[in-house]
């Protein structure tokens, strides 16, 4: 499967998830994956779903502007870098953000968030 690909389809569920059900993004990281939320560094899929599913909004819709991505390494990982707007439920602009997944393979065949960075962009 080409990267263009697996980086589409993985911003298409994480996002979907996200938006959705937050609490079942943690079958996507790891003991030993980090997330740098605004600065704060988590780590652990405990820690980072915790982090996730605490956030002062219930409800939200990601926007999708871009989505690019590299490979990374011989062990077969991923960069992806995204950016777009985050509408929170009763406000009436949409936040621009900034989000970049490492992603690594699993035995399984599948991919798990080594790293994960998220940045409001305030312009």
């Amino acid at each position: 499967m080409d990267p263009d690909s697996v980086a589409k389809a993985f911003v298409e569920h994480y996002y979907r998830t996200f938006d959705g059900n937050r609490g079942a993004l943690g079958g996507l990281y790891q003991d030993a994956s980090m997330l740098t939320f605004e600065g704060a560094k988590i780590q652990g899929a405990a820690a980072i779903v915790a982090k996730l599913t605490s956030l002062p909004f219930q409800q939200c819709a990601h926007v999708i502007s871009t989505v690019d991505c590299q490979p990374s390494g011989p062990a077969g990982g991923m960069l992806v870098f995204v950016s777009g707007s985050l509408q929170l439920a009763g406000e009436n602009h949409a936040l621009k953000f900034s989000q970049m997944f490492h992603l690594m393979p699993t035995p399984q065949g599948s991919f798990y968030v080594l790293n994960d960075i998220f940045r409001l962009n305030y312009a």
